[in-house]
């Protein structure tokens, strides 16, 4: 499939129910699924490198719903950082402008997280991945060291005032974010019957509460040999236990 996370996971989706290898050549604009799969996102036409010299990786599958993700799902600021009309083509320019007020405004609906033991009350901004990011900034998730982890990563944001939150985007201050890996279902519930999302960089709408689970090893990736990004395969050690910091 040539495309962008969003279209990547709508054929991802078959793919997986039919048992068939997948090969992803990075055609949109941030390819974050490509790049975790060590693709050269600057050269689209050496992924087709896997259907002659190529490799069959396993990777986890994320469902928010009946709907696939392969990079992440946002709600509250998040989600509204991916309904902005300018947010396709200036992803970092409209992530600054809107972020800091917007998590400060506590606009929306309200919000409630819950996974295993650990619940989260009234989050500004909440990020489910498909496997947790190395990094903590908000504003900017990065890269995903496994894609095999069989963890679901999230991200829930509180803030009280647009320099506070400014201040925290800039510093990458831990302060007020919760962060945790989770082999568990995380649900999120909303006052409302349908809560605005962002699926893999796609503008949609959830019916609540949002069930997001992870689907270990449920697609066949066929990747190059050869690709800038390899790297070795397995479980991220560290991982299986909650980091919450308030």
């Amino acid at each position: 499939m040539a495309g962008g996370d969003g279209t990547q996971a709508l054929v991802a989706e078959v793919a997986a129910e039919s048992g068939l290898p997948f090969v992803v050549i990075p055609a949109g604009t941030r390819n974050h699924f490509a790049m975790d799969l060590g693709l050269d996102r600057e050269d689209p036409s050496a992924a087709l490198d896997a259907l002659t010299d190529g490799v069959e990786l396993r990777v986890d599958l994320g469902y928010a719903g009946e709907r696939v993700f392969v990079n992440n799902v946002s709600f509250g600021a998040y989600a509204a950082l991916v309904q902005d009309p300018a947010y396709r083509d200036d992803k970092l320019g409209t992530t600054v402008r809107i972020l800091p007020e917007f998590l400060a405004r506590h606009e929306g609906p309200e919000l409630v997280v819950r996974t295993g033991l650990l619940t989260v009350d009234g989050p500004d901004a909440v990020l489910v991945s498909n496997n947790p990011y190395q990094v903590d900034d908000p504003a900017g998730p990065g890269r995903r060291a496994h894609l095999d982890s069989g963890l679901l990563g999230v991200l829930a944001v509180r803030a009280e005032t647009p320099a506070e939150t400014a201040m925290r985007l800039r510093s990458g201050q831990p302060h007020g974010l919760t962060r945790l890996a989770t082999p568990d279902d995380v649900v999120v519930h909303a006052d409302v019957p349908a809560l605005p999302a962002g699926l893999d960089g796609e503008a949609v709408s959830l019916p609540t509460p949002v069930r997001c689970r992870i689907s270990p090893m449920a697609l066949r990736v066929w990747v190059p040999l050869r690709r800038p990004g390899a790297r070795s395969a397995g479980r991220p050690p560290g991982w299986a236990a909650i980091r919450r910091v308030v």
